[in-house]
């Protein structure tokens, strides 16, 4: 169980041993695996709370490659999880090639709906991983 009042954050379990993996990643995030499955990643911000899928590092780091690549990016670009296409100078048209780029580097198909939902990189990198993870099972 885990509770946010205000600033402050609680995670209580039934079994200690279950939450061993839980680290505070800033003042303003936290992270939990649990019997070596990573779960979403939650970030606090100032009247809002979001939740994002912490997809595998190598992912989220072909993918910045990817990206810049499409964009014709200069390999010193500050290209991160956090990077938003459209900031990046990307048009739909561009979204889409990158969406095919991803395709043929991971071996997988994007329905077009997923496709049009996906504004920045970490969303590619979190898509690719449970895409990758439901063809593996």
């Amino acid at each position: 169980m885990a509770s946010i009042t205000g600033t402050s954050f609680s995670v209580t379990a039934f079994k200690p041993s279950l939450v061993s993996g839980s680290s505070f990643c800033s003042p303003n995030s936290v992270s939990l695996s649990i019997k070596g499955r990573a779960f979403p990643i939650i970030t606090l911000q100032p009247r809002r709370l979001q939740v994002t899928c912490a997809a595998k590092a190598e992912t989220v780091k072909k993918v910045c490659d990817i990206v810049k690549k499409q964009l014709a990016l200069p390999e010193e670009s500050a290209v991160t999880g956090e990077s938003k296409f459209s900031a990046l100078g990307a048009d739909s048209l561009d979204t889409v090639e990158i969406v095919m780029g991803l395709e043929e580097e991971f071996g997988i198909s994007v329905e077009e709906e997923s496709a049009q939902s996906i504004t920045t990189v970490q969303e590619a990198a979190d898509m690719i991983d449970n895409l990758l993870e439901s063809k593996s099972a």
